[in-house]
């Protein structure tokens, strides 16, 4: 297998947006995951002229390697955009995609391996860097352009994959929130007061284990959680069964959001004791429409509106029963939780061949040194 140094193969490049011909949509930040992604930072009044074009097949990586979580932040842009991206970020292309692939390439930079060498050989005191210098010195087996193709192609077709699902799931959302507002001007809105029921059932036999617990996200699903466990007794904790509602009534500092999930698996949860639990009771609503309902940013507003506290604000059960919803027949609300089920399968599939994606990059990588 042929080594060679990837400095015999890139070069680094320096266009700016000198003419500001790029505006902050352009812009873009440099993850971790090794993507572009919009850019966190707040650019009002900022002078784009110095920030470097990163053009179709052009690699950007931001060389300060410290408070990264041992990862590089690096990204390959495989898109037909231009993008604009910091001054003090790195840009280079290759110069000899006859003997090697852009995609290849980034294929190893996929690997957690690169982030090990890239950590490794990171330099400073202040802060430690990764230069384009350290970067032309590393050394990759290159098999031949067909087979490095064919591999590209397998992460290619992974990379697919996720794409046309999200293009797929993204307008079968914005369809359902569509007709939920079209819903809120055709039908007077009911209580939730007489439609659903406090759950207060809890894990005082000790089923549930540890493997059980979850916290609940902004996103309004159901995690794993971050807190440390070890030797906390579980007895107290509430139970959520399937089809069963959980919120943490505190939503200061949540980002104006409520954190809120609905238990669509076959499987008990375990909760905190201070979060508050409820299920569907009434005949005439389903579970899953009263889940899309909560989805709506206008919920997140309904809530923390409605949240009161002095140290901290909350909505509790009470308020949660005051919240009003409008009630369309039953064929309706399946009709519109039908559509939130394919957008979710998609989204579902898209997670899955992303995380196959990232997956894959090193036995890819394995198969073109074995080759």
């Amino acid at each position: 297998m042929l080594l060679m140094k990837i400095g015999d193969f890139i070069e680094l490049v320096d266009f700016r947006n000198r003419d500001n011909a790029l505006g902050v949509n352009s812009v873009r930040g440099i993850s971790t995951d090794k993507r572009f992604i919009a850019t966190k930072a707040n650019l009002e009044g900022v002078s784009l002229s110095s920030y470097k074009l990163v053009k179709p097949k052009d690699f950007a990586f931001v060389s300060d390697t410290s408070r990264r979580g041992d990862k590089m932040s690096l990204a390959y842009n495989c898109s037909d955009e231009v993008y604009l991206v910091s001054s003090i970020s790195t840009v280079f292309h290759i110069t000899q995609e006859h003997k090697i692939l852009p995609e290849f390439l980034y294929l190893w930079f996929l690997r957690p391996e690169f982030d090990r060498y890239a950590r490794y050989h990171s330099w400073g005191s202040a802060r430690e860097t990764f230069s384009f210098e350290d970067m032309s010195r590393i050394e990759i087996p290159v098999p031949d352009i067909e087979i490095q193709q064919q591999l590209v192609n397998v992460w290619e077709g992974l990379n697919g994959l996720k794409v046309d699902n999200d293009a797929q799931a993204e307008p079968l959302m914005a369809l359902c929130m569509s007709y939920l507002k079209k819903l809120s001007e055709e039908y007077d809105s009911v209580p939730l007061s007489q439609k659903i029921k406090s759950c207060e059932g809890r894990n005082k036999e000790g089923l549930l284990t540890i493997e059980n617990v979850r916290g609940i996200s902004i996103a309004k699903a159901f995690i794993l959680s971050k807190a440390n466990m070890e030797g906390v007794p579980l007895g107290n904790y509430k139970i959520v069964r399937p089809k069963e509602f959980a919120f943490v009534t505190v939503t200061s500092r949540n980002g104006d959001k409520i954190s809120l999930a609905y238990n669509d698996s076959q499987e008990d949860y375990l909760v905190s004791a201070t979060y508050e639990v409820f299920r569907v009771i009434a005949d005439d609503l389903l579970p899953e429409y009263l889940y899309l309902w909560f989805l709506r940013p206008q919920f997140d507003r309904y809530a923390r509106f409605h949240s009161w506290g002095s140290a901290r604000e909350t909505f509790n059960m009470d308020d949660m029963k005051r919240v009003s919803i409008p009630m369309p027949n039953m064929s309706i609300q399946q009709a519109i939780v039908d559509i939130f089920k394919c957008a979710k399968e998609c989204k579902a599939i898209s997670t899955k061949a992303e995380k196959l994606r990232k997956a894959v990059a090193p036995a890819l990588i394995q198969k073109a040194i074995h080759y």
